[in-house]
């Protein structure tokens, strides 16, 4: 976005702002890049040879990480932003590493039918994403994304999510400074209208109980592995519940 590159290029004056600065942005998203790349990585050595990431958007695994050969990996998006990753990848020059089979549907609809149709095997084990997704979902989708998920995997199979445990915190007053100091830089984008605040069941005990077992790091503790410290400020506290889950089907 705009303000992203502006902020890059010095055209905003924001290093000395403790909550609005580009190296703090850049060190969140890289704990979040290397939980998800680590996920994966990790799986795919385990001897899981299919991918799936839901609401790719802009994901570029599929033509970053080192796959190990014979991977597939599933892309499952809007028609539109599927054309236009492929087509501005292609553009660069870009080849995957895996063997990389695009799905384009809106999840609203029946992906999981279009993902069986685009070769998955529901009979072998595989690894699934849903990297910054569930806080647009009403409960009654989230839990329809999980219960596909679950019936789609076979014993072994991965998972990977954030667990956002009340999104209010996108409408507090912590928030809302935040969103109002981005918008004096030119982010004209609220959150706070796209995220979902209505109630929604506790997806990890909803995977317990359908026979996941799930592993949590907190925004902090992934903050501290990759050897940065974590804000000491309101905007961060008001994310400190924020959890990256990991979760493996048993037998």
């Amino acid at each position: 976005m705009d303000v992203y590159t502006r902020m890059v290029d010095g055209q905003i004056p924001v290093e000395e702002d403790s909550e609005f600065n580009p190296e703090r942005v850049a060190r969140g998203m890289a704990c979040r890049t290397r939980f998800y790349d680590r996920f994966f990585l990790e799986a795919a050595g385990s001897g899981i040879g299919q991918v799936v990431i839901l609401a790719s958007g802009l994901d570029a695994r599929a033509y970053r990480l080192p796959w190990p050969k014979g991977t597939v990996v599933y892309e499952v998006d809007m028609p539109e932003v599927i054309a236009f990753k492929t087509s501005t990848l292609s553009g660069l020059g870009a080849e995957p590493t895996a063997q990389r089979r695009t799905v384009a549907i809106d999840l609203r609809d029946d992906w999981a039918a279009a993902l069986q149709a685009a070769g998955f095997d529901e009979q072998v084990p595989s690894a699934w994403s849903a990297e910054g997704l569930l806080v647009y979902l009403p409960e009654d989708a989230q839990d329809a994304l999980f219960d596909n998920i679950t019936g789609l995997s076979a014993p072994g199979s991965r998972l990977a999510f954030e667990f956002v445990p009340d999104t209010k915190i996108f409408a507090d007053e912590r928030w809302r400074s935040h969103h109002d100091r981005m918008s004096e830089l030119g982010f004209d984008i609220d959150f706070n209208d796209l995220v979902y605040h209505g109630q929604r069941s506790h997806i990890i005990e909803h995977l317990s109980r359908q026979g996941w077992q799930t592993s949590s790091h907190t925004v902090k503790e992934l903050h501290q592995a990759n050897g940065f410290e974590y804000p000491d400020d309101e905007l961060a506290t008001a994310f400190a519940d924020v959890t990256y889950t990991s979760a493996v089907l048993g037998c």
